[in-house]
């Protein structure tokens, strides 16, 4: 099967899930976690069901792994890898920046990349050799090579740990590029570098499910993805995206 039809399946489950997501902003919303930095919503829960059911629908003996869990055969070649709500303490608050991420994997390479923005109608994907596009239009990465014309996104995690690790990071690039952000999902922040909008992602742990569609994004752009597992924790990974073009090397 060609990927132009797991790309439009991927499309199709995100614009459904981003609908699902939508029609619940401004109503009371049911809460299964609170912790320290996260909240995690009945809704994270049901949105992933929606886009399994309709993924597995199409292609019963694909795999899925996401957030809220596992589905589907877990031998299979195709493992579809989803965050139901990339940005779910900024949904649950009303802030209108969250996703839904939608990668599809097969034998270990990344091969269709969805990520979509319900806030905005933005809609960003791409399939193994083929052109990334956001809303129908051809993107690709930031060409600026200045430090001091770069805006970067600086992502923290949640544990005292990580947010020790990228403080430092954020105090050496917030006086010499031109403006740091936190946005609150590493989804969205790697679609915005992949069409320019960011020039560079910094994040020292992250889940697979947070970036495998802006991995593919990214480079399909003509940025430059670099993942490396955490020490500490083999189910998180560090993440660096860029245009390629900047020196992002941390020094003292």
């Amino acid at each position: 099967m060609s990927t132009s039809t797991y790309l439009e399946t991927a499309v199709s489950a995100a614009l459904a899930a981003g609908e699902f997501l939508r029609s619940h902003v401004g109503t009371a919303l049911e809460v299964n976690e609170f912790a320290a930095h996260d909240i995690k919503l009945e809704l994270d829960v049901r949105s992933q069901e929606l886009i399994t059911k309709h993924l597995l629908d199409r292609f019963p003996d694909h795999a899925i792994y996401g957030e809220e869990g596992i589905a589907g055969n877990q031998q299979s070649d195709f493992q579809w890898i989803v965050d139901p709500i990339d940005g779910t303490v900024n949904y649950f608050y009303g802030i209108p920046h969250y996703c839904i991420s939608i990668a599809l994997r097969e034998r270990g390479e990344i091969i269709v990349g969805v990520i979509h923005d319900p806030s905005r109608h933005e809609t960003w994907q791409v399939e193994r050799g083929g052109t990334p596009t956001l809303n129908g239009k051809p993107i690709h990465v930031s060409t600026r090579n200045q430090l001091s014309d770069a805006v970067l996104s600086i992502g923290f995690a949640k544990s005292k740990e990580t947010i020790s690790a990228g403080l430092p990071v954020l105090d050496y690039f917030v006086s010499k590029a031109r403006k740091c952000r936190l946005m609150g999902s590493a989804a969205l922040d790697l679609a915005y570098v992949a069409c320019g909008r960011y020039d560079a992602y910094i994040e020292s742990s992250v889940s697979l499910w947070d970036v495998a569609a802006g991995k593919i994004l990214v480079e399909a752009a003509g940025g430059k993805f670099e993942m490396k597992p955490r020490t500490d924790n083999p189910d998180k990974i560090s993440v660096r995206a860029s245009s390629g073009l900047l020196d992002l090397e941390v020094r003292p």
